[in-house]
């Protein structure tokens, strides 16, 4: 079994644990901004870059890395302790990111456009998948394994499972786990020509929703087979790919069914324990459509769902890392009224899909011990993780 010892997180609801649960229960209105790209305006979920700190070795400062950083530093007592427990070649990085290198292409190529060169402390490493993971490294000096997932939305979702491998293994004893994206104009430009980005706020399960509002996002655990002061623990990891579609997810979601089963299966539970679901729910047609039948399938109309992206906007690569993080922050002891997080949308439900339990503003559960979130990316990448309390 696998416990987490710390986490922390950053969106663009806040940066403290207790103002993005208080956004979460009491549905505040989301901070979705209008930005214009190219010719369009669409709504992003931003964290402004001048809220953000600046990174220790100045090779590493870009904005992905400096939103890494203000979680990063949330942690920094307890990796520091763990790299002196451990030792730094046994700690592992396991980071989820889906695109961390446009910015640096963009601005460089737009100097060398006007200039004929490129910046002079530009390198092609900058645009690499791994530069956020390294960044990590390199900040607190670690040298175990270095993993980066970019599997589109489920990308940090499935570091989780890569770290639990790798710590099983024996190849270290603990890790760094989480995941970060931004928006950028090539991301929300990229999603525009997929016709998945919504030309209002994202509006997930209603039967007026039109797609996704691409948001900022972080969050980082530091998880290992040590009990002690550990308040979570992992209980179950699912992993499927059914390669239905290069974008779309597979309609009858067997896909999705197959990994939470899969989940259940790992945690050795039944799907009545599951007290709360983290939908991934983008606002997308076929995906909550999608999400909708698998869970439905599952667990029926029962169990309390929502999907927060309603709130934080879609995170892209960092949502399976930031939506863990929510359902810690839901199964924490301080939340003692059992408060869960809310589902914002214009509260009218699509009735031509299945039906499940979306929460309301206010709702409690009575048991809340046992929390699932499911990720959903493109190629039919699916991923359900299971979280508990640990009591002892």
């Amino acid at each position: 079994m696998l416990y987490i010892q710390d986490f922390a997180l950053a969106c663009a609801l806040g940066f403290e644990k207790e103002t993005i649960w208080n956004a979460l229960k009491n549905k505040l209105p989301p901070k979705f901004v209008q930005k214009k790209y190219g010719e369009k305006l669409r709504y992003v979920a931003p964290i402004a870059l001048e809220n953000l700190p600046h990174v220790k070795n100045s090779f590493y400062e870009n904005h992905v890395n400096r939103l890494s950083e203000s979680v990063l530093l949330q942690m920094e007592k307890s990796i520091e302790k763990a790299v002196q427990e451990f030792g730094n070649e046994r700690i592992g990085i396991f980071v989820g990111s889906s695109d961390n290198g446009s910015e640096a292409s963009l601005s460089a190529l737009q100097e060398f456009k006007e200039t004929n060169n490129y910046p002079k402390n530009y390198r092609l490493k900058m645009q690499q998948a791994d530069f956020a993971a390294e960044f990590i490294a390199d900040r607190f000096q670690i040298k175990g394994p270095i993993f980066t997932h970019s599997s589109a939305c489920a990308s940090s979702a499935s570091a989780f499972a890569s770290a639990r491998n790798w710590i099983e293994a024996g190849f270290c004893d603990a890790a760094i786990v989480g995941g970060v994206d931004i928006e950028t104009e090539t991301v929300v430009l990229g999603f525009d020509s997929l016709e998945a980005v919504s030309m209002n706020p994202a509006n997930p399960f209603s039967k007026n929703r039109s797609g996704l509002t691409i948001g900022d996002g972080a969050a980082f655990f530091l998880i290992s087979k040590k009990k002690e002061n550990a308040k979570f623990e992992i209980l179950g990891i699912g992993e499927s790919a059914d390669a239905d579609h290069v974008t779309a997810p597979r309609a009858d979601g067997e896909g999705a069914v197959l990994a939470i089963q899969k989940a259940l299966d790992d945690a050795k539970i039944k799907s009545t324990e599951i007290d709360y679901i983290n939908l991934h729910g983008t606002g997308t047609k076929l995906n909550d459509a999608m999400e909708s039948v698998a869970v439905n399938r599952v667990f029926g109309c029962d169990v309390p769902c929502s999907s927060t992206k309603g709130l934080t906007g879609h995170t892209l690569g960092a949502s399976g890392a930031l939506e863990a993080a929510f359902c810690c922050l839901t199964l924490d002891k301080k939340n003692a009224e059992h408060f869960l997080p809310v589902h914002h949308f214009d509260g009218e439900r699509d009735l031509e899909i299945p039906q499940i339990h979306l929460v309301k503003k206010g709702e409690t559960s009575a048991r809340l011990n046992i929390c699932m979130s499911n990720s959903f990316g493109f190629g039919g990448c699916n991923v359900s993780l299971i979280l508990g309390k640990n009591d002892d």
